[in-house]
């Protein structure tokens, strides 16, 4: 597929970050996307944003609201979307919604963790069984299933649990490279790719605080507080004498610094994914800092998770553990 105009798409998590503009640079190649989000008012805003870029002559772009997590919506998101476009096949499908939480399996409460499981795997999964009929009757068809660095690499840091995230984000890329032979049997038309990124500037870490808790609230709730006190804790910070407006404060500004602080972009990532896409490759990587871990993991995988690995990985791939550690 070496080009997008006069396609459709199916974006989830369009409403910010990587899902945001992968539909605002579909729509500029004339694409037509349907997008789905937990939050109407982020896709608002994306929709916003894609018409002051511009949108070509017959193409169209629609919000959804539809949690990725819950095969129904998804089934539901599918019949309104194709609804809406007048289609009756797809062409591109980009399974991109995902949350950071679930860090621990001891101290992580057990609806936290598998929400983020079923988010990040469920809604992949639940992402092709819903739209695979309508790439079969497509022409040609593209998956496109997000995963992370840390679908090769399993941590933060040594002193950061993540086991939810790596967990699904592991499944992911297996599930994606299977993929890879299963379609090339059965329906050699679609084709699949697993997008691994790096630390993209995102909202992710104080999205995922709203997803969990089931709110649009920026303001920490008093559960929130005692759990942002205790992650803090665990990593080294005294919080003892920090009033709650002062934790408030930190886990804003974390959030930001991972937002604004990264190396890359979440529009120079869309265009990485978009231009991997077009070229036919089934794993994009994304990011010097993706590059760079995934020739460290692959040199040395039995040292991937000592102390002495992370601090050659901040030197070598520019890994800061500070800012990553936002995203739980």
């Amino acid at each position: 597929m070496k080009d997008f105009a006069g396609k459709f798409a199916v974006v989830t998590g369009g409403g910010t970050g990587m899902g945001r503009e992968l539909a605002r640079q579909l729509i500029a190649e004339g694409c037509s996307v349907a997008m789905c989000d937990v939050s109407m008012k982020n896709m608002e805003r994306t929709i916003a944003l894609a018409q002051a870029d511009g949108v070509p002559q017959g193409a169209r772009i629609t919000p959804h609201l539809a949690d990725v997590s819950d095969e129904a919506q998804l089934i539901a998101f599918r019949d309104a979307a194709m609804a809406a476009h007048d289609m009756d096949r797809l062409h591109l499908l980009f399974n991109n919604a995902g949350i950071g939480g679930g860090g621990s399996m001891l101290n992580t409460d057990r609806s936290e963790w598998e929400r983020t499981f079923n988010v990040c795997w469920g809604g992949v999964y639940f992402g092709v069984r819903t739209f695979l009929p309508a790439m079969v009757a497509a022409d040609e068809a593209h998956i496109i299933n997000t995963s992370s660095v840390n679908g090769f690499w399993a941590s933060l840091g040594p002193h950061i649990s993540h086991t939810a995230y790596a967990a699904a984000k592991f499944a992911v890329k297996g599930f994606t490279e299977a993929l890879v032979t299963d379609l090339r049997r059965t329906a050699p038309h679609i084709k699949c790719s697993v997008v691994m990124p790096g630390h993209i500037g995102t909202d992710i870490a104080a999205n995922s605080r709203k997803v969990i808790a089931n709110t649009e609230d920026d303001v920490l709730s008093a559960e929130e507080l005692v759990r942002a006190r205790a992650r803090m804790s665990s990593a080294g910070v005294d919080t003892a004498a920090l009033p709650d407006e002062a934790i408030q404060a930190m886990v804003a500004e974390g959030a930001r610094r991972f937002r604004d602080d990264a190396p890359m972009s979440a529009a120079e990532a869309a265009t990485v994914i978009l231009n991997g896409v077009k070229a036919d490759r089934w794993r994009i990587l994304v990011g010097d800092d993706a590059h760079a871990l995934d020739a460290m993991v692959r040199a040395d995988p039995e040292q991937a998770y000592e102390e002495s690995f992370y601090q050659r990985m901040a030197t070598e791939a520019g890994w800061r553990l500070n800012v990553a550690e936002t995203r739980t």
